[in-house]
């Protein structure tokens, strides 16, 4: 469905629009906002991305909000898919992806399919050995947010890092 902003700032579509279409139109427009005006200084700025993307799924992902030197935000992505209960994580290929974004800082997230967000002690060892291996790079690891369908928790604001 092809859409357009007329002159007043509203959005036109070229036709009958189902819930499926507004949704999709709703969330590329909040995505686009997202990533041109954000620029992340607090923890708690990247939740409402971060619930969005991942507080509903079924199973276990890694993302990374990738940022530059003043924290405005160069891309999100889910890096790996795993379980219900994990996905494994692998340090040399989030090492590659922030270095291709040309990132200076990278705030990382995962999803707890049971909805409690608290961090395992695995959590906290693969923040860990990220932080060591991005630290190599000269890559700042701001914080590792988990999400829990609509509650989060941040390693940054439990003094984790």
């Amino acid at each position: 469905m092809q859409y357009q902003l007329d002159h007043q700032g509203n959005y036109v579509f070229s036709g009958p629009v189902d819930a499926t279409t507004i949704l999709s139109v709703a969330e590329q427009i909040r995505e686009a906002r997202f990533f041109r005006e954000a620029t992340l200084t607090h923890p708690s700025a990247a939740n409402d991305l971060l619930v969005a993307k991942l507080g509903l799924l079924e199973h276990e992902v890694f993302a990374a909000i990738f940022l530059d030197n003043r924290h405005a935000v160069l891309a999100f992505e889910i890096l790996f898919t795993g379980s219900l209960t994990g996905a494994s994580v692998y340090p040399r290929e989030v090492v590659k992806r922030a270095l291709q974004h040309n990132a200076a800082a990278v705030i990382f997230a995962h999803n707890h399919p049971s909805g409690v967000p608290e961090p395992s002690q695995a959590d906290r060892d693969i923040t860990t050995e990220l932080q060591r291996a991005l630290r190599l790079v000269e890559v700042r690891v701001l914080d590792h947010i988990i999400v829990g369908g609509n509650k989060t928790t941040s390693f940054a604001q439990r003094g984790l890092l």
